[in-house]
């Protein structure tokens, strides 16, 4: 039996930047989306909008503070007892550091606690998100060769790169990276892909400043979404960073393990189930 062509795609941030286009694109395609979104005074405008311009595609607001897992949990229960699967999930609700880095400042009299907040959204947040995805696509019934879901992560191109001006964003973003690396394979046994995104510069309201565009290259959201499609069309794919650059998707290969030994190590620790 082949896969229904309507996707059941949950949208974390979904009403606002990079989670905006990715709401508006899979609703263009005919899917049902669940838009999560803290902004509960736009998000649900914004929302309706897109579903009285796409009428194929059925659009749900929920509140939703990523950072909580009684809030996504909650939520998460609810579009599934809806639907009756989750297909498609984009782990992509993030903050910025908002300003300088406290992080870089060093002449205070006395240190300061390290903001915890872009950590919060931008990481746990996103393992919040992969966890309950992962649980409820797992309910599906289990064919070979045959995807039961995926779950696409946005990291950036600052958890690739030094990023010295934002560290902690960059911090997030490496991590999200290594989560999906290192998630691949034991997802892959459940027929589960989950894949990221490293966009460079979008122009959307994560930056602190408008002006902050004036002198980027910028990249254009179609190269965001070519990326989502990316994902979407190959269903052997997981386990992929894949940086958005330009006009261009590249695919960033992992590290070569840098000797036998420590490729030895790693399969050792993998046959163990735990480290």
């Amino acid at each position: 039996m082949s896969a229904p062509s309507k996707k059941i795609v949950i949208v974390t941030g979904g009403a606002s930047g990079i989670g905006l286009a990715m709401t508006r694109h899979f609703a263009c395609q005919g899917h049902d989306i669940a838009v999560l979104d803290v902004n509960e005074i736009q998000g649900p405008s914004i929302v309706s909008e897109i579903a009285n311009q796409y009428p194929e595609s059925e659009l749900l607001f929920e509140k939703c503070d990523v950072s909580s897992w009684q809030d996504q949990a909650a939520v998460f229960k609810k579009i599934f007892g809806h639907y009756g699967r989750i297909d498609i999930v984009m782990a992509n609700a993030g903050i910025s550091e908002r300003g300088r880095s406290d992080v870089t400042v060093l002449d205070e009299e006395e240190p300061s606690q390290p903001r915890l907040a872009t950590i919060s959204v931008n990481f746990l947040g996103v393992l919040n998100t992969v966890k309950l995805a992962a649980h409820y696509m797992n309910k599906k019934p289990s064919s070979p060769d045959v995807s039961r879901g995926l779950i696409i992560c946005t990291a950036s191109n600052a958890g690739l790169y030094p990023f010295p001006i934002a560290p902690v964003y960059a911090a997030t973003k490496a991590a999200v990276i290594g989560l999906v690396r290192s998630l691949a394979r034991p997802y892959a046994e459940a027929n589960i892909q989950i894949n990221a995104l490293a966009p460079a510069v979008l122009e959307t309201n994560i930056a602190p400043d408008r002006a902050l565009f004036k002198d980027m290259i910028v990249t254009p959201f179609p190269t965001l979404t070519r990326g989502v499609d990316q994902f979407v069309d190959d269903s052997a794919l997981t386990g992929a960073i894949a940086e958005i650059h330009g006009a261009s998707v590249t695919i960033r290969p992992s590290l070569d393990v840098v000797d036998e030994d420590s490729a030895a190590n790693l399969e050792v620790f993998w046959n163990l189930g735990y480290a």
